[in-house]
C-alpha cells in the first residue's frame, strides 16, 4: 500500500486561491421531471485531462412503472463511463453487451471507430418506486485508438481498488492514483476515483498527474479558504500541491484528471474525434441508418427504436 495521506499534504489553507485555476458550474436542465447537470465541456475549459464529457444524472425519484429509457445512439472516438450511487441501468450495445449496472460497479465502453449504445432503467427496478443517482462521463481517445474496435468492459465494485484511512474511503474507479491501478483497460495515463470524507477530514490530490480535478457530488469541501458545496467542479493547476478538507456534514467528491491529449479534440452531439472529417463522416453513417453495413449497427436485443441525427 503505497497511499500516505501524512507525505506533506499541507493544509487547506495553506493552497494560493489561484491554484485552482477553472471554477466550473454545471449548467442544469430538465429532460422530462429528470435533472442533468453538464459540467464538462464548459465554456471556459473542454476537458480535464482526457475528460471530455461530465455529466451529473439526478438525484431522482420515480414511481412503480417509471424510469430512464435512454434509446439507442451512436459514439466514436470516446470511451463511456457509467457509475452510480443509486439505481441501476440496464446496458445494451452493438457488439452483443447486456449489463445491468448497479452502485459502485464500472460500465466501461470504448466506441472506437463507432459502436451504439443504449441505457435503460431495468425490469426489475421499475416493479417498485427507486431512484437514481449518478455519473456519466466520456473519455477521449488518443489518435490511434479512434480506428479501433469497439470494446466494453464491465466491472463489479468488489474488483476496484479501494483505500480506507482516517476518515477517507476512496474506490478508484479508472486508471491509477495512490500507488493503485484499476482493473479496466485504459488507453492514456489518468485518474478517476470516488472519494468519501468525514466532517472534517483532509485529502491530498495525487501530485503526478498533469491535470487534476475535483467534482462535489454531496456535502461540501474547503479549498484555499474557500468552501464549494455540491455540484461545483474545481481544476487546479498543474504542479501544485493541493489538500482539501471536508465540511462539518463531511463530503463525497469524484476525482478526475490525467495528461492532456497531443491534440485538439472536436465534439458534436455523441461523437468526440480528433479531425472534424470523423465526425462528418459519422453523422453520414448515422444518418443513413445502414445498420451493420458501416460504422454502426444497432444494439443486440435493442434494436426496434433509434435516436436521430439532431437537425
Amino acid at each position: 500500500m503505497s497511499w500516505n495521506p501524512a507525505l506533506e499534504p499541507g493544509c487547506p489553507d495553506d493552497i494560493e486561491a489561484e491554484s485552482i485555476e477553472t471554477l466550473i458550474i454545471p449548467r442544469a436542465r430538465d429532460i422530462g421531471g429528470f435533472e442533468v447537470r453538464r459540467a464538462l465541456p464548459a465554456p471556459r475549459r473542454q476537458m480535464v485531462g482526457p475528460f471530455i464529457f461530465f455529466d451529473q444524472a439526478g438525484p431522482a425519484e420515480f414511481l412503480t412503472g417509471q424510469g430512464i429509457d435512454v434509446r439507442p445512439h451512436p459514439h466514436i472516438g470516446l470511451g463511456t463511463v457509467t457509475y452510480l450511487f443509486r439505481g441501476d441501468f440496464h446496458h445494451r450495445d452493438s457488439i452483443g453487451s447486456d449489463q445491468v449496472i448497479h452502485p459502485g460497479a464500472l460500465n466501461w465502453m470504448v466506441a472506437g471507430r463507432g459502436v451504439s449504445h443504449s441505457e435503460r432503467t431495468s425490469e426489475a427496478a421499475r416493479k417498485g418506486p427507486h431512484s437514481l443517482f449518478g455519473i456519466q462521463t466520456w473519455v477521449a481517445l488518443p489518435e490511434a485508438m479512434e480506428d479501433a474496435a469497439p470494446a466494453f468492459e464491465h466491472h463489479e465494485k468488489e474488483t476496484l481498488p479501494e483505500i480506507v484511512d482516517d476518515g477517507i474511503a476512496l474506490r478508484l474507479i479508472l486508471g491509477r492514483a495512490y500507488g493503485e491501478t484499476a482493473p479496466a483497460t485504459v488507453y492514456s495515463d489518468m485518474f478517476y476515483a470516488d472519494v468519501m470524507l468525514e466532517p472534517g477530514a483532509r485529502f491530498p490530490l495525487p501530485d503526478d498527474h498533469e491535470d487534476r480535478g475535483i467534482y462535489v457530488t454531496d456535502g461540501a469541501i474547503s479549498v484555499a479558504g474557500q468552501v464549494f458545496g455540491a455540484g461545483r467542479m474545481m481544476v487546479f493547476r498543474p504542479g501544485d500541491s493541493i489538500t482539501v478538507a471536508a465540511g462539518s456534514e463531511g463530503a463525497r467528491m469524484m476525482l478526475l484528471g490525467g495528461a492532456t491529449m497531443n491534440g485538439p479534440r472536436y465534439i458534436w452531439w455523441n461523437f468526440v474525434a480528433s479531425s472534424k472529417d470523423r465526425i462528418e463522416a459519422a453523422k453520414e453513417d448515422w444518418k443513413r441508418a445502414r445498420w451493420g453495413a458501416g460504422l454502426f449497427d444497432l444494439p443486440t436485443g435493442d434494436d426496434q427504436e433509434f435516436i436521430p441525427l439532431p437537425g
